[in-house]
Order: structure tokens, then sequence, then C-alpha cells
């Protein structure tokens, strides 16, 4: 009879066992696949336009037209990534970075009314073939910035300075706004203000196509209004992972970063503070007058009641001098009330390259041979174009005029609070300016 009686106790047991580790199979494959959804293009597809884009994150004007694209990519993204890629290799593809959407015939055009912003595709473009390989120059040039980096940031190094032994952990997460995330080809870029980063965030909008017009991502970055490119809405930064990814936001940061192709763009560093000055202070610039130029007139140019706004400060001629805004740096009280404004913030500050190994770095004064060099690198060079430099820069040849009138204690001070900016990135040290 106790016989009888187990068996089924038995045979209950074992079906309850089996369920349960079927709906357990069936949740970790589930888990698996929403994992993949949003870490996928890390592991598979990095450096393709295959994949739709990621980001949703859109101006309220585009976010609308976008809403049925983005719940599309979300459902079926994985499977539509897959029929894509082997499509590439069925279709004798040469380019990875090939768009697979269909197209419009020339001379066809679409007469449903009803067309949803998502069937607006994006002509082919004509794929570039380079025949000769990337110049020895440049692939040197290239190591030697990297190389020189690596050696200041190692712990063998004598030169030492604020943060360079911390962490990438160790950053807080409002450090890392201007690291900005393309997942459709695997790109980081760091952005510097006043090193051609208004063209370079028109680029990385044209290739995440993070932004619309008429329900189709941009393809030409000069057709991206001025007033929508610093929008920090357009665009996906490291520090907004958190509000996406919760506590897996530093692992996929890391991920990224080892998988990702990072880049950055630096300068003269005090070329750099000549340019934000003249466009920040020389211009009428209203935010940037309420919020530092009051302060520079009242501390250093005895202005006890500033003009209240900078149409009537520039009217009646009044305006921090150089010489006020090197004061303004200068002084201890400034970082202690806010941190140094991304402006005139040293260069490593906001892109931490003793943390970050980056892949290329360029500068300013190569602006085009490298914007050449590295969309080659980036194999997008077929996607989209660098836009034509401006030739009216402020340039390092001003340098002697701009420091006319200041001492040259002040000068010595600066080039210390800024040393490390002309040291990792190989900029001379601006003896004449420093030596009387």
């Amino acid at each position: 009879m106790e016989l009888s009686l187990s068996k089924p106790d038995k045979m209950g047991k074992t079906r309850l066992f089996r369920i349960f580790l079927i709906l357990g199979s069936v949740f970790m494959i589930l888990l698996i696949i929403i994992y993949w959804d949003d870490v996928g293009a890390t592991h598979f597809y990095l450096h393709t336009t295959i994949s739709g884009p990621h980001s949703s994150r859109l101006p309220p004007e585009s976010h609308a037209a976008s809403k049925n694209k983005v719940e599309e990519d979300k459902d079926g993204s994985f499977l539509a990534d897959i029929d894509a890629f082997v499509n590439q290799f069925l279709e004798g593809t040469s380019d990875p970075t090939e768009q697979v959407r269909a197209e419009t015939p020339p001379g066809e055009t679409h007469n449903q009314s009803s067309e949803k912003p998502e069937e607006r595709f994006v002509p082919r473009r004509e794929w570039k073939i380079h025949l000769t390989p990337i110049a020895t120059e440049k692939k040197q040039r290239q190591d030697s910035r990297k190389q020189l980096i690596h050696d200041l940031c190692s712990s063998n190094s004598s030169f030492d300075f604020p943060g360079k032994n911390r962490t990438f952990d160790d950053i807080p997460n409002k450090e890392l706004d201007h690291l900005i995330v393309d997942d459709r080809h695997g790109i980081i870029y760091c952005y510097v203000p006043k090193v051609a980063c208004t063209n370079w965030k028109r680029i990385m909008i044209v290739l995440s196509e993070s932004l619309l017009v008429n329900g189709a991502p941009y393809q030409d970055p000069l057709d991206i209004p001025v007033e929508l490119i610093h929008n920090s809405s357009v665009h996906f930064t490291f520090n907004k992972f958190w509000k996406r990814y919760g506590k897996f936001s530093r692992h996929l940061m890391k991920i990224k970063l080892k998988k990702y192709t990072k880049f950055l763009f630096i300068r003269d560093p005090f070329v750099r503070l000549i340019s934000a000055y003249r466009n920040k202070f020389e211009l009428e610039n209203e935010d940037f007058y309420k919020r530092f130029a009051v302060i520079m007139l009242k501390r250093y140019s005895n202005y006890v009641d500033p003009p209240a706004s900078v149409v009537d400060a520039f009217a009646a001629g009044i305006r921090p001098t150089f010489s006020n805004f090197i004061q303004y740096l200068l002084d201890p009280n400034t970082e202690k009330e806010m941190p140094f404004n991304e402006h005139w913030r040293q260069m490593y500050r906001l892109c931490h390259p003793c943390q970050i190994n980056y892949d290329f770095v360029g500068k300013l004064e190569t602006l085009d041979e490298d914007a050449e060099h590295l969309l080659r690198i980036l194999r997008v060079d077929n996607v989209v174009q660098f836009p034509p430099s401006r030739h009216n820069r402020t340039v390092s040849s001003w340098e002697q005029d701009w420091f006319a009138d200041i001492p040259y204690e002040s000068r010595r001070q600066l080039y210390k609070l800024y040393e490390a900016d002309f040291r990792l990135f190989g900029y001379p040290k601006p003896e004449k300016l420093l030596n009387e």
C-alpha cells in the first residue's frame, strides 16, 4: 500500500519539477532576448548601419513622427538585423555599412497619402572604394599622440595632476555628459567645446539618426538647424545611461568603451581660451553675460551695478576684458562656487584620457586631414562628409597680442592651471609668453 501511494507522489513531484524547469528556461530566454536588444549592438553589429536607431531621445517635434518606428525597432530589430546581415552577402554587398532599406526608383513617387514615417527610405549612396592605403604618416601621427597620453597617464610617470590616478568607476555620472554614443556604428565621441564640436555633433546626429525631418533622418550635416545641434535631448550620452539601464549602466559603459571606436578632438589650450572669450564675451550673449560677465565686471572692473542686460551693456561699451576673464579663471573662489564652464574647463577633465583609451586623437590644427582620416577609419565616409572648415579661426600666432596685457605671473599661473592639457595632448610650453 505504501508503495502504491508513493509512486503518484513521486510522479507528481517529477511533473512539478519539469514544469518549474520549463518555466525557468522560458524566463531565462526572455531575459536573454531583452538583454540582447539593449546590448546586442555591442557584440555583433559594430560599425554597421544595419540596425535601426536605438535612441528614442528625440525633440518633441520629431518624437511623434518616429514613435511607430521606435516601437517596431524594439520588437523586431533582432530578427531584422540577422536578415539584413545575411542579405548583405547574398546580394554581394562589398561594404558592411551599406543601407539595406528599399529604394524608391528614380522618377517614381509614393501616391498613398497614408504613408507612415518609417516607410520613407534613405536612398543608397555610392560607396567609396579606396585603392590606396592610409598614409603611413597619418598612422604614425595617431600612434604618437596616443602613446604620449599613455606614457603621461602611466603610474611610472612623474607628471601628476588632479584625477590622474582615479578609475573609470570613480568618475561621477555628471562628468560623463560629453561622451556621445552612436550604437548604430559603434562610435563614442567626446566633444570639447571650441574644438569644432558643432560640426562633429552634426556628424553624430546624421550617423545615429537621432533627429528626423519630415519623418526621415537628416543626411546632410549642414541641413540640421543650429538651435538643435547643441540640444542635449538629441544626443545619447553616458550620463544618461543610469536612467535607461539602471544598475547595469556602468557595466554597459565599459562594454561599449571596450568594443566601440572612441575619438576626441583637441586644440592649443591657450588658443581655446581666446576663442571662448571671443565667442562668449565679445558677442552679445545674454546667458553668458548674466552668468559670468556680470561677476567679472563686479569683481575685477569695479562696476558696482553693471547693466542688467547684455544689450544695454554693449550699448554703453561695457564688457569684461580678456584680462578680466583670466582673473576669473585664476580666482580660487571661481571653482569653489561652481565647476568651470565647459567652454573653458580643461580638456582632460571633459574627456578623461587617463581612464578612457581613445582610438583616435584629432587636433583642430590638423582638422581637415584628421577628419578625413577618422571618417575613413570609421567606414562612414560613404555616408557623411565633414563640413568645410572655417578659415577665420582663432590662431596661435595671435597669442602674443592677446596676452600682452596679462602680467607674467598670471600667465605662469594660467599655464599651471592648464598644464595637463598642454602636456597630455602634445602642445609645447609657450616659453615666449611665460618668460620675461
